[in-house]
């Protein structure tokens, strides 16, 4: 077989895994481990508070600073609600295509650096080649982040990643932070026929989200000169809004899910702060003037950095001496890339797949993509 056929058949074992962020991702990781161990892969799990979920770390070569990292996030998106055709968790190939919750975010690119490191294994000499394999990536980078704990602690220090998004194999050396919030309105319920009686959670949760949306010209007027993104600017995009029980009731809780995705990190503190304020000089004494224990609260979802261009690049050089390809692009959309970046690695995102593709309903992967994933990774094994 080849190593793209070993590629797929890998790949079609790990979409069988239902690794949803709310559910475990250990049958995977131990599949993983595995893998890698035959290989001859030096491999260290480490698990979540719950015991649940795991960060996998696996290292070939000599123990030395200044490795390169292969990463990528074992999670995927929920399948709940979705019009799919088959089994979202078996994996099927219709033509060039490989379809499955996964295919292209982001079990591709992982299959693919597994299923190479038996290549890549003895062509490892003076620098160390790592793999890392995260948790809940989708519901705020929060592996990602207790991975990069780790490492500082065990002083391990890597000098580039490549992190495996599907990106079409164009090479991404920077995007947007993502700051994902939940707010939530406690309130006193009532008979609908006498809302000046109770404190309704949702009508105050509506006005919170009004005042949000307030903000985006604002913040379409602080985009840098000479920003990078589409749009340029930092976003916002209301999630969801919950809240209530029926027409004739006063709802007493409501929430609303929330993210924005800075350009730069002085609007993530704008938006707050704005915020801030609103509840606590507006929202909090109108509720509290009827109810003294009214309450809203923000849940911290993940704040993570964006990745930010830089003027050199190991990681970009790398990758563009692998695929051949003369230039960088950068994204809207989030990665870890900023939490290995904040590590002082050069970091960039290269992968298989369309990110237009992720989350949806027949998400599928064309195989002509895993394909130059594979050649590229058999590139990085002869500079190895």
């Amino acid at each position: 077989m080849s190593k793209l056929d070993d590629t797929i058949a890998l790949l079609q074992e790990l979409i069988a895994f239902p690794t949803v962020s709310a559910d475990s991702n250990l049958a995977m990781i131990d599949n993983l481990a595995g893998w890698l161990e035959a290989a001859g892969a030096r491999v260290d799990l480490f698990h979540d508070e719950t015991g649940q979920k795991a960060n996998l770390f696996a290292t070939i070569g000599p123990d030395v600073p200044g490795g390169i990292v292969l990463s990528g996030h074992t999670d995927v998106v929920p399948v709940a609600e979705q019009d799919w055709t088959h089994d979202p968790f078996e994996m099927i190939r219709r033509d060039d295509r490989l379809f499955g919750r996964g295919t292209c975010d982001m079990k591709g690119f992982i299959a693919a650096c597994v299923a190479m490191a038996p290549v890549l294994a003895p062509q490892v000499r003076n620098r160390p080649l790592h793999f890392a394999f995260t948790y809940d990536e989708e519901v705020g980078c929060l592996g990602a982040q207790a991975l990069a704990d780790t490492l500082q602690a065990r002083g391990i220090r890597p000098a580039a990643a490549i992190i495996g998004e599907p990106t079409q194999m164009r090479i991404i050396d920077g995007h947007k932070g993502c700051c994902e919030y939940t707010a939530r309105f406690a309130g006193l319920a009532g008979h609908g026929s006498e809302p000046d009686k109770g404190v309704n959670a949702v009508e105050y949760a509506v006005r919170y989200v009004t005042r949000l949306m307030e903000l985006r010209p604002e913040l379409a007027a602080r985009a840098p000169k000479g920003s990078p993104f589409d749009p340029p600017w930092t976003t916002i995009n209301i999630g969801a809004l919950h809240g209530g029980m029926a027409h004739n009731v006063i709802a007493d809780h409501a929430a609303v899910e929330w993210e924005m995705r800075p350009v730069q990190q002085s609007d993530g503190a704008f938006v707050r702060e704005e915020m801030r304020a609103f509840v606590q000089g507006t929202l909090l004494p109108e509720m509290r003037r009827v109810w003294p224990d009214a309450a809203i609260t923000t849940d911290v979802i993940g704040e993570v950095d964006g990745l930010s261009p830089a003027t050199r690049n190991e990681a970009r050089e790398i990758v563009r001496d692998l695929t051949g390809a003369n230039g960088s692009d950068v994204v809207a959309f989030g990665t870890e890339g900023g939490i290995f970046q904040s590590l002082g690695m050069d970091v960039v995102v290269c992968g298989p797949g369309s990110i237009e593709q992720a989350h949806k309903a027949d998400e599928f992967l064309d195989i002509a993509q895993l394909d130059q994933c594979v050649r590229m990774l058999e590139q990085l094994a002869e500079r190895l």
